[in-house]
């Protein structure tokens, strides 16, 4: 069966039982955020709980690292901050995600794939706004220089505070002053805070600061540059590692720059996003869909940007791999046609305006309501939130440990009307890890008004539309000579301003014989005089037989690493009663490998039955792993494929030789059946392609005594 075939079979199940009414998409608790939401008295908030990732971090990195899911890139010189390698295993699972996604979304929505230069010229991004606003706040250690990422550091300080307010309060008999100094740190009750912020002091806060902090936490996105110093300066925020004061936030552009040819006048940057080359082909890519509207364009690949502090392995890294889509659709109707296939989807919302209130507890809504409310713009908008929360299910995120979040009006990037994150709770907090925005038609609008090519969509009218408009023509032969070089710019801000402003123009130029047009964003910025002679401005009656317009663009934008990041940590377990033992429960739709062939020992007799079982498996589609290390049992062996998270296991053995039949494991019970060769080997190709589950097959084939199997002696 072909990989996407595969990828097809498995997603359908999951996806079927995601999107059916029924108690698998109901309200469920939600994890605490992080320390700002301890404090909360909704009564949703009362039942939350971290128990579900409750992790020892420092195991899972230990694995991940030896098992070369990923590395530090360069480490045998020393490592490059932000930039990391994937191992066999990573890769793997970083392109089983991929095409996941692929399914979820280019072949299910019909989407046209692209794929667009990295290297991107400068003109480009100025034209995108990435020159002027790609930028986070960063501030400096006044005395070692070292850089901290503004809302970051405040963040972390502050949730230390909150932290250390909890230790306090818990300390039944003892009573720590507000006022401590910093002092408190160096208590034997102090901890080491995870986030950053510092060691944790069991100080007690007064009531009226935890709620200040909780509202600043809530919205802290929302905050500028001087907004972030403010805080810095009123709740003496400093570097958590050294003490020092830290200097003003200033502005720091996150893209990598670079020249393009050996004469080096060419100024380029690495796309610091995928969406900037689908944006420039819009013209060929609406004529390759026949000028049909709505349509989407995606890709995937990798992005640069150049973080003030990388921290947090994949979750915040210099180059990572990003997968876009960009829906074109008519300004005038956002509504989807497929919105009722998901209308009934509940989604945990976090609005702006709950965040500017100070609160924290996402809202469980259906995704129709939502959108009927008001709360989530459009319906195109509202269906692709559902399709990212199916997406995310079928790869195995734990739904109670996700949220979709609004972007406040100071953090909404500056070409969205909308946009929504879906967070993911992992160890770290809640991390960002797929964008959904509303960028309106920013994009297509600034780079046809540079390039001065036509990037839009001309649909013919059923009939003629006749419409009575206020319009303005120019006199060339005195509008020209009399501006020169600004006639242009200003005959286009003319043509289209809207009726209101062309009627008071209309007004001056008749009551005061003069009328004054004011240009910025162009290169003839400035005031001009306009008089009577220069122009005619007057109500015409038009007939239409096209109807021309910029297509809106729906952006679902998703960090691969991120998610692969997420998913690691949702998917490490540890065996009951043997803490040494600990293996990742990835679905077969995802795992790396999908199946494990051994032998039972080194015999020769096993090795024919071996390569053969390996072939077979690989011939229909499933990645199979074959560990005849006869230097380590079979439970070692069994266990260090677990740590790959490969889902099942053939075992070859002495057996087989007698009657053809094989065993086959499965990871995370642990439990075997015994079949002939031909059926295990089919039985294993329908659990991964998602056609069978695991369930099933215990139905229909009794276990067999493995208790020695798994013993690591």
């Amino acid at each position: 069966m072909p990989v996407t075939a595969q990828f097809a079979r498995a997603y359908r199940i999951t996806f079927n039982a995601l999107t059916a009414r029924s108690p698998l998409i109901t309200r469920v608790p939600l994890p605490a955020t992080s320390v700002r939401r301890l404090y909360s008295t909704d009564r949703l908030a009362e039942n939350m709980t971290d128990s579900n990732l409750s992790i020892d971090r420092a195991a899972l990195d230990s694995l991940v690292l030896k098992r070369f899911f990923y590395a530090q890139s360069f480490s045998i010189y020393n490592g490059v901050a932000g930039l990391y390698d994937f191992g066999p295993t990573g890769a793997a699972l970083q392109q089983n995600l991929i095409s996941l996604w692929r399914q979820h979304f280019v072949i299910e929505e019909d989407m046209l794939e692209v794929d667009c230069s990295i290297m991107t010229p400068a003109e480009v991004l100025k034209t995108s706004g990435h020159v002027e606003k790609f930028a986070d706040w960063m501030c400096k250690d006044t005395k070692d220089g070292s850089v901290m990422r503004a809302d970051h550091l405040v963040e972390a300080v502050l949730e230390a505070r909150l932290e250390g307010d909890i230790l306090a309060r818990k300390m039944a008999g003892v009573s720590i002053s507000s006022e401590a100094g910093p002092s408190a740190a160096a208590k034997p009750d102090a901890k080491k805070n995870k986030k950053k912020g510092g060691p944790i002091a069991a100080t007690k806060l007064e009531n009226s600061v935890i709620e200040e902090f909780k509202f600043i936490l809530a919205q802290i996105d929302n905050y500028d540059g001087q907004g972030l110093a403010d805080l810095i300066t009123k709740y003496d925020i400093r570097n958590p590692d050294t003490g020092n004061p830290v200097t003003a936030p200033a502005m720091f552009n996150l893209m990598f720059e670079s020249s393009i040819g050996p004469s080096g006048n060419l100024k380029g940057y690495l796309r610091p996003e995928t969406a900037q080359g689908q944006f420039v082909n819009f013209s060929r890519l609406l004529e390759f869909n026949n000028q049909k509207m709505p349509f989407a364009s995606a890709m995937v690949g990798r992005s640069f940007r150049n973080e003030i502090a990388p921290r947090q392995g994949l979750l915040r890294v210099r180059e990572f791999t990003m997968a876009e889509v960009e829906h074109y659709v008519d300004p005038e109707n956002k509504d989807h046609p497929r919105f009722s296939e998901v209308a009934h989807i509940e989604l945990p919302l976090l609005p702006s305006q709950v965040q500017l209130e100070g609160k924290s507890t996402p809202i469980m809504m259906r995704i129709g309501d939502a959108v009927a409310s008001g709360t989530v713009d459009n319906q195109t908008l509202g269906y692709f939130l559902a399709r990212i929360y199916l997406y995310l299910m079928a790869v195995g995120i734990k739904h109670e440990l996700l949220r979709f979040r609004q972007h406040l009006p100071n953090e909404m990037a500056h070409y969205a009307t909308d946009c929504w994150d879906a967070e993911i709770k992992t160890s770290h907090g809640w991390i960002e890890c797929v964008g959904c925005a509303d960028r309106s038609a920013y994009d297509l609008t600034k780079h046809a008004t540079y390039t001065k090519e036509k990037l839009c969509v001309r649909e013919s009218y059923p009939e003629p539309l006749v419409t009575v408009k206020l319009v303005c023509e120019t006199n060339s032969k005195v509008f020209g000579p009399k501006l020169k070089r600004a006639a242009k710019p200003v005959e286009e801000y003319l043509k289209l301003l809207p009726e209101t402003d062309l009627t008071a123009i209309q007004s001056k130029l008749s009551k005061d014989g003069k009328a004054t047009v004011v240009l910025s964003g162009t290169a003839a910025d400035g005031e001009y005089e306009i008089t009577p002679d220069m122009v005619t401005i007057e109500t015409r009656t038009i007939t239409e037989h096209v109807r021309e317009y910029t297509p809106n663009v729906i952006e679902p934008s998703f960090g691969i690493g991120r998610i692969l990041y997420s998913l690691l940590e949702h998917s490490f377990n540890v065996r009951a009663g043997d803490e040494q033992r600990s293996f990742f429960s990835f679905k077969p739709a995802v795992a790396p490998f999908k199946c494990l062939v051994l032998p039972l020992s080194g015999h020769a007799s096993f090795a024919k039955p071996l390569q053969d079982v390996a072939r077979r498996l690989r011939a229909g589609g499933v990645p199979a792993r074959v560990d005849d290390a006869a230097s380590a049992s079979i439970g070692r062996r069994y266990a260090r494929n677990d740590e790959l998270g490969t889902p099942f296991a053939i075992t070859v053995d002495f057996q087989t030789a007698d009657d053809g039949t094989v065993t086959l494991r499965e990871r995370d019970t642990t439990k075997q059946i015994r079949a002939s060769t031909d059926e295990i080997v089919e039985l294993v190709k329908c659990l991964v392609h998602g056609s069978t589950t695991w369930d099933n097959v215990l139905s229909k084939h009794p276990l067999v005594n493995t208790s020695s199997s798994d013993n690591m002696d």
